[in-house]
């Protein structure tokens, strides 16, 4: 069976957990080259074993998404597996605490906006600069069902998200004409060994937030960025995809 991105080369940050090792999964399984980014060299090298233990091709690059150089370098290092970089999401993010407005920390806000923010913009920067000059490549950022609506608690968070959703946008525009596809994803509440500790009644509380009744697993926000990624969305950039069980519906 043909894999849909055979002789590709992928990048995906903060790709040691959750959606970004699920994703770095799913792009492997269809043939691409994933180098996996994070500050954590441990869970990153995890991530590549897992993907080696399916059958596919992984790296991992050590790499702080608010250093510039270092976005370079791991840019860089992923398109050097096979002269090209033709898929990228750039997941690494913070989310922070519950915290109202009045109360917000700063010095949360400003790590937000460096990983949230900064780090996505950097990420493209780069991502970009190889696609231009190979005229294709998709990039898919990883924003959040709460850049679409407002969320009691997380005025930073949404702040981000929301930018991210707008870089997404105004990114897409200038690529569009060398061929390059960017989109947002945008998931509700996904399931991590985080939301796992929580108590029975809590859980189903977040869970009941959500019109679909339940949290999402890593493997099906994965699906939406391959969906992206590939030539089935051929048609598809600047968009902002919830995937989040129906929260963000008006």
């Amino acid at each position: 069976m043909t894999k849909e991105f055979a002789g590709r080369s992928a990048l995906v940050t903060g790709g040691g957990s959750g959606i970004g090792r699920a994703s770095a999964l799913a792009l492997a399984a269809e043939g691409a080259l994933v180098t996996v980014a994070g500050r954590t060299a441990e869970t990153l090298q995890e991530t590549v074993r897992l993907i080696e233990a399916h059958g596919g091709s992984a790296r991992y690059v050590v790499a702080d998404i608010t250093n510039e150089s270092q976005v370079e370098m791991a840019v860089r290092a992923a398109a050097d597996g096979i002269g090209r970089l033709d898929l990228a999401l750039n997941n690494a993010g913070y989310d922070g605490e519950y915290q109202l407005t009045t109360e917000y920390s700063t010095e949360m806000l400003d790590h937000m906006i460096a990983l949230n923010v900064r780090g996505v913009f950097l990420s493209m920067k780069y991502e970009l600069r190889h696609m231009v000059a190979q005229g294709a490549g998709a990039i898919v950022n990883m924003s959040s069902g709460a850049g679409l609506v407002g969320v009691p608690g997380f005025s930073g968070y949404t702040a981000t998200k929301a930018a991210e959703i707008a870089m997404t946008k105004s990114s897409a525009l200038e690529a569009a004409p060398h061929g390059i596809r960017i989109n947002a994803v945008c998931p509700g509440l996904v399931d991590t060994p985080m939301i796992a500790a929580l108590g029975g009644r809590q859980r189903k509380s977040l869970a009941d937030a959500h019109p679909l009744g339940r949290i999402a697993r890593a493997d099906e926000i994965a699906d939406a960025v391959v969906w992206l990624c590939s030539d089935k969305a051929s048609f598809v950039t600047g968009i902002a995809l919830p995937v989040d069980g129906g929260y963000s519906v008006p």
